[in-house]
């Protein structure tokens, strides 16, 4: 057996490629040679990168995401990580029964806000992610505020944890305005200047702020602006508990956006707005500043770690601080340069060929413990 043989949880490739999925693939496609990808079965088109590594279960043919999901995590997968010297789960699950394991928590949301969330996730998600975080070998943690929310939620030691920032592939940079013009048309969105706000529809986006918070300022910016909202539909409809019987005036929903159309996307828009509620890392905003859009973002939990000071930071609680913060971004030219400018430098420090660098390092250092 090779002195390296680390066997991954692939349950990711049989699902949508959304942040946490996209950085196991990202990781995953720049380790060395001596691993394994084992899945339940053949993934979504995205993952084609990982085709002439992933080992099929045959098993795991009808298994898809959810219930069978986690079955076969659980039941079928311990028999792969047997053969190797070290299971990796990259996506916030794996085996209780496989000890020799590095586990990735990209959050914990499930745990502090399970209104969020359906009930059976987070009582499935509570009673598995503690056990696991305290008997495997190594977790990795996405940011500080996740390591530290974990050290304190899980009551796991600080000396078991090490942070690796997530990175930003290198096709997120400006792209020519007739790419742009091209996505805007086939994605039907219906004017050039819009602003773009990305992540799947769900309570902590916190979607409905948002929306109120451009029902006040609408009607103060050019008749052609718009309001571009991207995302896949969450387990819960992001419009329950808000007010509006329709949505405001000039905003369009794309739905959900294949990967490939995402950096012309970003880079069209005049900024992006992310105040999502709850973020383990907070990919979008770093994307966006990559292509060079100015960016609006929360200023809780570990989007400001992210961002630095290259992001106009608001209260997400805050509607009237959305409010302003959106406002301030669109009228004011010299700041989005200026924003522009420090966004791209940001962006540049966060690589997913380090994330991977020292991804595998803590790999091989479990492995020679």
């Amino acid at each position: 057996m090779a002195k390296y043989k680390i066997v991954i949880n692939g349950r990711f490739v049989i699902q949508q490629l959304t942040g946490v999925q996209r950085y196991a693939l990202e990781v995953t496609r720049r380790l060395p040679g001596l691993i394994q990808v084992v899945a339940p079965r053949p993934g979504r088109s995205e993952y084609e990168p990982l085709s002439t590594i992933t080992i099929i279960d045959p098993l795991g043919r009808f298994v898809q995401s959810g219930v069978l999901g986690h079955l076969w995590e659980q039941v079928a997968l311990p028999r792969w990580a047997r053969k190797a010297r070290l299971l990796w789960s990259p996506c916030g699950s794996g085996p209780l029964q496989v000890k020799n394991q590095v586990l990735t928590i990209h959050d914990i949301a499930y745990l502090e806000h399970p209104e969020w969330f359906n009930r059976a996730f987070v009582k499935w998600y509570r009673f598995l992610v503690p056990r696991l975080v305290r008997q495997v070998r190594r977790v990795i943690t996405v940011s500080r505020f996740t390591r530290d929310r974990l050290v304190e939620t899980v009551e796991v030691s600080l000396e078991k944890i090490s942070v690796i920032p997530n990175g930003v592939d290198v096709r997120f940079q400006p792209k020519a305005p007739e790419e742009v013009a091209r996505t805007r048309n086939v994605l039907g969105i219906p004017s050039p200047n819009y602003v773009l706000s990305l992540g799947s529809l769900e309570p902590r986006k916190n979607l409905h702020r948002l929306l109120k918070a451009w029902s006040n300022i609408h009607h103060k910016l050019p008749d052609d602006v718009w309001l571009v909202i991207t995302g896949a539909k969450g387990k819960y409809s992001v419009f329950q508990n808000v007010s509006f019987n329709k949505l405001p005036p000039r905003v369009y929903l794309t739905g959900y956006v294949p990967d490939e159309y995402l950096p012309a996307l970003y880079s069209g828009a005049l900024a992006f707005v992310y105040v999502s509620l709850y973020e383990g890392f907070g990919l979008p905003p770093l994307e966006a500043m990559a292509c060079g859009t100015p960016v609006v973002t929360s200023n809780i939990t570990s989007l400001p770690e992210v961002v630095g000071n290259a992001a106009i930071l608001v209260n997400p609680y805050d509607i009237r601080d959305i409010t302003d913060g959106i406002y301030e971004l669109i009228r004011n030219d010299a700041l989005r340069e200026e924003l522009k400018s420090k966004g791209m430098e940001r962006a540049k420090q966060f690589t997913w060929d380090r994330t991977a660098a020292l991804t595998w390092e803590v790999l091989k250092a479990v492995m020679e413990e």
